[in-house]
């Protein structure tokens, strides 16, 4: 047992170190990813640089689609929802039409907090603005999912949702419902969406990797 200081130096020993080439090695690999040009191009001394003038990707969400991304933390959503096209053979996600192409990590570097998500009890949402772009059916499936998606598991939200007597101002902005929907408001009155649903919106409708990275090229355009 005289020895046992010294086995005990040496297994914190083996830890730290294999604990400190894991942070320094994911460090290296995904700390130091910036914003990129879709494509490269060849400097004088033949390094791959980005094209000077080129629009950086990943691009910053708009405000109103930033604050819903924080909606979407609030209402749990990353608990049942994933945001990662996985790549072959692991998955079929692309030829499923999740996706023009695999995510990367490139993709999340501008993300506070990565909700890449680790289940799908619904559908995967990286591409959702690509796939559904109509603000209003967004809405809807927020009030009640069963009016967009009968038979869905997802709970709905009508507490981001105020029920107005109808009027010029309030008409704008309702939401419209499906022709003889059980779940339209009475005659007289109008749901109208609150801006925390907005902001969801927005974050939803902003989910898109409709952009090539140099690591994750679009092979075909649908």
């Amino acid at each position: 047992m005289k020895h046992f200081p010294l086995l005990l130096i040496g297994i914190f020993a083996v830890l730290a170190s294999s604990f400190l080439v894991f942070v320094l090695t994911t460090q290296n690999q995904l700390g130091s990813l910036k914003q990129s040009t879709e494509g490269l191009e060849q400097n004088d001394d033949g390094e791959l640089v980005m094209i000077e003038g080129d629009p950086l990707f990943p691009a910053k969400k708009p405000g109103l689609a930033d604050q819903g991304s924080l909606e979407y933390i609030k209402m749990g959503c990353v608990y049942c929802h994933s945001q990662q096209v996985r790549r072959a053979p692991l998955s079929v996600d692309i030829e499923r039409g999740l996706g023009l192409r695999v995510s990367v990590p490139r993709d999340y570097i501008l993300q506070d907090r990565v909700l890449i998500g680790n289940q799908r009890v619904g559908p995967d949402l990286s591409n959702i603005g690509l796939r559904q772009t109509d603000q209003n059916w967004h809405l809807l499936h927020l009030y009640n999912p069963q009016i967009t998606s009968p038979g869905s598991l997802m709970p709905p939200f009508p507490f981001l949702f105020e029920l107005e007597p109808i009027s010029e101002a309030t008409a704008a902005s309702a939401l419209v419902f499906p022709e003889g929907s059980e779940f339209s408001p009475e005659a007289g009155w109008v749901v109208v969406p609150s801006r925390r649903a907005l902001a969801l919106v927005e974050y939803l409708l902003a989910l898109k990797f409709d952009y090539n990275l140099p690591e994750a090229i679009i092979l075909e355009n649908e």
